[in-house]
């Protein structure tokens, strides 16, 4: 007689549970091999899913990307408003550079998605990320202009220097080993730059005449 042998089968997960797996999956094979070296045989094995079941979720490796990329702009976009909805201006810069660095330093984050991508020449992923930027500076020209009195124009300008700058400096960091300084002084150094420069904007500053 054949001994029965009882298999026990991993509970079935319900269906959001089992997504957020696959992108948890996705983010970190997309953020180790980069889009064009991954395949959604890796994806699917990282997640411990087969390959129907990945397509059941994403019907492409595009489509899957696309959405761990709206979802990092989103995390970004979401900690900027948090830092500018402080009540001084000194704390919003502060804030804002230090929500950059918290970005690129969250090692389950999509920042390489975000910044360092090999898709970043894709018409979709390009037109996410300079949407992105728009939006962030737009939400920063606006505390500028109403504080400053400069123009919209001129306001828009100076924020996308100023985040130009913090977003290259957070790459920096990152690049060079967050061992070698500290986040939150490596935060602070920049906050302080950047503070030194916006500041110099008397608050009551008014348009340049035309």
């Amino acid at each position: 007689m054949t001994d029965q042998v009882s298999v026990t089968r991993a509970p079935r997960l319900p269906r959001e549970e089992r997504r957020q797996q696959v992108l948890a999956a996705a983010l970190v094979v997309f953020s180790t091999s980069g889009y064009h070296a991954a395949s959604m045989d890796e994806i699917a094995e990282e997640a411990g899913v087969s390959k129907p079941v990945l397509y059941q979720h994403f019907p492409g490796k595009l489509e899957l990307y696309l959405e761990l990329l709206d979802a990092g702009l989103e995390q970004l976009i979401d900690a900027a408003r948090a830092a500018l909805s402080a009540t001084d201006n000194a704390t919003r810069v502060s804030a804002m550079v230090d929500a950059f660095f918290s970005f690129v330093a969250d090692p389950h984050g999509a920042f390489r998605l975000v910044f360092e991508s090999d898709m970043a020449n894709d018409a979709a992923v390009r037109e996410r990320v300079d949407a992105a930027d728009l939006e962030l500076a737009r939400m920063a020209a606006a505390v500028i202009a109403d504080d400053t009195g400069l123009s919209d124009e001129e306001a828009l300008l100076l924020a996308s220097g100023m985040l130009g700058l913090v977003q290259v400096s957070a790459r920096r960091w990152m690049r060079a080993g967050p061992d070698r300084l500290p986040r939150e002084g490596a935060s602070e150094l920049v906050a302080s730059l950047a503070w030194r420069g916006i500041s110099g904007f008397p608050l009551t500053h008014p348009p340049q005449a035309e």
